[in-house]
């Protein structure tokens, strides 16, 4: 058994779910360390403490958090960890259940228990330090969130009840964000949200993302600037001028739908109807020439029966989304949707969302193969084999497509830029040489 300490010698930070449980990770590493503790990412080997920020979100993402809360339990009964802690949505909505079931975590910490989390470990919590961390995704990129919480009602979701109502960080704190990041090697950030679009209404009393935009572009040495998690009702249209305007916004939105059946979207309480949700898209791709449009679906929602799914076919048929993700619905503790009837079985929920899939997989094969011939300014990701990993500015990482180019086509570093001609495309992939 290792020896206890009231400062650990080592601290692993496991996290699991979105990008914004990366960014809380990352806040909590940059507390550590400039408390003098030695803390890593993912990298458990060696640590005597281990703090797993968890995900509450959906029915596989709490399976897989609970796993790997029990996985690491182990651990500690083997004697191979000091402490366990666990802290994010999960701990939030459910630590009352699971701390009697898990005796071997030593601490539950909800969202919002920072400031005690760090004392635990002997560390003082330093508001001086909000907006200094370091990307634990990579060197080169980095995400950027601009508030936390949501005001919105959505049926199925239970953010609301983990990260509680929207509150905006001020541009003067993301700017100095932004800055902090570039000077420690970041080229492109993604700027993420549980909505973007609602950004600033809380501090400024009005919608504030395309100045938050236009103020971000203007740091010196960030490159590429991308916009996640925009909800469709009410979207802010003066930030599409300024994505046409700046050279380093890239030409890429990130636009969750969830569905596009009147009836569906009533049972989601989106707040929409089919009629301006095409409206929407309709002027944003009007206004934005080559822009690449990903959205997320949510299949099976109660209320969802045949004729809506047909409907969000022929929609998702019609449109030729650049990108394209689908979920399956699962009851969510204290969501108005987890008051309804199930009615539609896992296994239709999967062929739903395969059939989704299907479709998508050939309309991202045509998008693919308009770009052959066509030259693309690509960011490098990662070293593979015998190939650089590299994406567009039509392409968010982890999620989207990707560019691959040979190594003998020259040296290039991880975090570099190149200019490429696509020679060749599959269905997510596009196969690029370097111009020289």
């Amino acid at each position: 058994m290792k020896t206890k300490s009231h400062k650990p010698n080592k601290v692993a930070i496991v996290t699991l779910g979105c990008s914004k449980n990366t960014v809380d990770s990352e806040v909590i590493q940059s507390q550590l360390e400039n408390g003098k503790v030695h803390t890593v990412h993912e990298d458990t080997k060696d640590a005597d403490t281990v703090i797993i920020n968890t995900c509450g979100f959906i029915d596989n993402a709490k399976q897989e958090s609970i796993d790997t809360i029990l996985d690491f339990a182990q651990e500690k009964k083997a004697g191979n960890l000091d402490k366990l802690i666990v802290t994010g949505c999960l701990s939030e909505r459910y630590k009352a259940d699971l701390s009697p079931e898990i005796p071997e975590v030593d601490k539950w910490y909800g969202t919002f228990e920072l400031p005690q989390l760090l004392n635990n470990l002997g560390v003082d919590y330093r508001k001086e330090l909000i907006g200094e961390r370091k990307s634990s995704v990579a060197k080169h990129y980095a995400y950027m969130k601009i508030s936390e919480g949501c005001d919105r009602p959505c049926s199925f979701c239970a953010i609301p009840l983990m990260r509680g109502k929207h509150v905006s960080k001020s541009m003067e704190q993301l700017v100095s964000e932004a800055k902090a990041l570039v000077k420690d090697g970041i080229k492109e950030i993604m700027l993420i949200a549980q909505d973007s679009t609602f950004y600033g209404i809380d501090l400024y009393g009005e919608r504030k993302l395309a100045e938050l935009m236009d103020r971000l572009s203007d740091v010196e040495g960030l490159d590429w600037i991308r916009l996640h998690y925009a909800y469709p009702s009410k979207f802010p249209f003066d930030v599409l001028p300024i994505m046409n305007s700046k050279p380093n916004i890239c030409k890429y939105l990130d636009i969750p739908i969830q569905h596009i059946s009147d009836n569906v979207l009533k049972s989601m309480r989106r707040g929409i109807t089919k009629r301006r949700t095409e409206e929407v898209l309709d002027r944003i791709q009007s206004e934005v020439d080559n822009i690449a449009l990903r959205t997320t679906l949510l299949v099976g929602h109660p209320g969802e029966y045949d004729q809506d799914f047909e409907e969000l076919k022929d929609f998702v048929s019609r449109y030729k989304f650049n990108r394209l993700g689908v979920f399956t619905y699962s009851h969510e503790d204290g969501t108005h949707a987890g008051t309804l009837e199930d009615h539609v079985s896992d296994q239709l929920k999967s062929a739903r969302a395969d059939e989704i899939m299907a479709i998508q997989h050939d309309i991202s094969w045509a998008h693919n193969q308009q770009l052959i011939g066509t030259n693309q300014k690509v960011i490098i990701d990662r070293i593979e084999g015998d190939s650089y990993i590299g994406r567009t500015q039509f392409d968010s990482p982890e999620v989207d497509n990707e560019v691959i180019i040979s190594l003998n086509e020259g040296y290039l570093r991880v975090g570099d830029f190149a200019n490429t001609h696509i020679m060749g495309a599959e269905s997510f992939d596009l196969i690029a040489k370097l111009i020289k």
